[in-house]
């Protein structure tokens, strides 16, 4: 039933793809930049409609201040 669903609005399924793509390119770039290994391996892995990108990028790649 899914699988045809979405042959019959084959737009919903690009619309997903538009959205999830910047989000999940941002949020490997960020996890990599800092190091994230582990990060960077469940965001290139699962797949999550970006929730997990966002939260990602708003609440755990915020980088470390050096205090002197």
């Amino acid at each position: 039933m899914t699988e045809q669903y979405l042959i019959q609005n084959q737009w919903l399924l690009f619309l997903i793809i538009l959205w999830t793509l910047p989000w999940k390119g941002v949020a490997l770039w960020r996890a990599s930049r800092n190091n994230h290994k582990g990060w960077f391996i469940v965001l290139l892995v699962i797949n999550t409609l970006a929730i997990l990108e966002i939260v990602y990028i708003f609440f755990f790649s915020k980088k470390k201040e050096n205090k002197v």
